[in-house]
C-alpha cells in the first residue's frame, strides 16, 4: 500500500523551494518592468534594460575583463591546485597533515582581511601591475575549491594503476597526464565550475585590487547603483544567472550533471 505524503512536509517543502527561488523571480520580473526604477511587480514588461547593458562602455569593459579574470584566474589556481592535491593523495603518508588546511585559508579568512593584504603585499608591496595584482588574488581566492575537489577526486584513486603504467615503461609525468588525470576529470570539472562561478561573482578581492582604468563587472554594478537605481542592475543579475546556467547546461549536453558524481 503507497504510503501518503504528510500534508504538513508538502507544506515545508513548498515553502523551502518558494524560499530558493523566489528572489530569482523577482529579479527577472523587476529586470522586465518598464519603469526607471526598481520596481516588482513589474509595471508592463519590456526588454530595453537588457539592451540598456550592451549600450553603457563600462558594463561592456568590465564583462570583458570578469570573464578574463575568471578563466584566467581559475586556470592559475588548477595549474597549482592539481600538483598540490596530486601530492597530498599520493604522498599523505609522508607529508604533514597541516598542509592540506593551509589550502583552505583564504575561505577561513574573511575576504575583507585577505583583500587588504594582497592590496598591502602584492599591489603595494611587490608593486604589480593591476590586472597581475586581480590574476593572483582571483587565483589565491578559489585555490581551495581546486584542492578541496580535485583532492577529493584523488583520494578515491587507486594509485596501483600508475605503479602498473610505470612499471610498463611509462614515465612517471607521463603516467600522470595519461592515466591520472583522466580519471580525475569529474573533480577537475567540477572544481572548475565551482571556482569560475565563485572569481566571476568576487567583489571583496577585487575592490581592494583594482585601479583606475581597471574594474570588474561586480564593482562597476556598485558604481552604478549608487549612481542610478534603475533595472538595468537587476537585468545584468539575470544575465550572470543565465551565465552559471548556461556553464550547467553545457556540462550537462556533454558530460552529464551525473558525471560530476563518479
Amino acid at each position: 500500500m503507497r504510503q501518503k505524503t504528510h500534508p504538513l512536509l508538502i507544506a515545508f517543502a513548498a515553502l523551502t523551494f518558494a524560499f530558493l527561488i523566489g528572489p530569482l523571480v523577482i529579479i527577472i520580473g523587476t529586470s522586465l518592468s518598464e519603469t526607471s526604477y526598481l520596481t516588482f511587480p513589474p509595471e508592463g514588461l519590456s526588454l530595453k534594460w537588457y539592451e540598456n547593458i550592451f549600450e553603457i562602455s563600462a558594463f561592456r569593459r568590465t564583462m570583458v575583463t570578469s570573464f578574463i579574470l575568471a578563466v584566467g584566474g581559475t586556470a592559475l589556481s588548477m595549474a597549482i591546485g592539481i600538483p598540490a592535491a596530486y601530492a597530498m593523495a599520493r604522498y599523505r603518508v609522508q607529508l604533514p597533515a597541516f598542509l592540506g588546511n593551509i589550502y583552505v585559508l583564504p575561505i577561513l579568512i574573511p575576504e575583507i582581511v585577505l583583500g587588504f593584504s594582497l592590496m598591502k603585499s602584492v599591489a603595494i608591496g611587490v608593486d604589480f601591475p593591476i590586472m597581475a595584482a586581480l590574476f593572483v588574488g582571483h587565483a589565491l581566492l578559489v585555490l581551495p575549491y581546486c584542492v578541496r575537489v580535485v583532492g577529493a577526486s584523488l583520494n578515491a584513486f587507486d594509485f596501483s594503476i600508475e605503479e602498473a603504467a610505470v612499471s610498463l615503461g611509462c614515465p612517471r609525468w607521463k603516467a600522470f597526464f595519461l592515466v591520472v588525470l583522466p580519471n580525475v576529470r569529474a573533480g577537475i570539472i567540477a572544481g572548475f565550475i565551482l571556482a569560475f562561478i565563485t572569481s566571476l561573482n568576487d567583489v571583496s578581492i577585487s575592490i581592494f585590487l583594482t585601479g583606475p582604468g581597471v574594474s570588474t563587472l561586480p564593482i562597476q554594478l556598485l558604481a552604478h547603483m549608487e549612481q542610478f537605481f534603475d533595472p538595468t542592475i537587476a537585468a545584468v543579475s539575470v544575465l550572470l544567472m543565465f551565465v552559471t546556467v548556461g556553464v550547467m547546461a553545457i556540462v550537462e549536453r556533454t558530460l552529464g550533471l551525473t558525471f560530476l558524481t563518479k
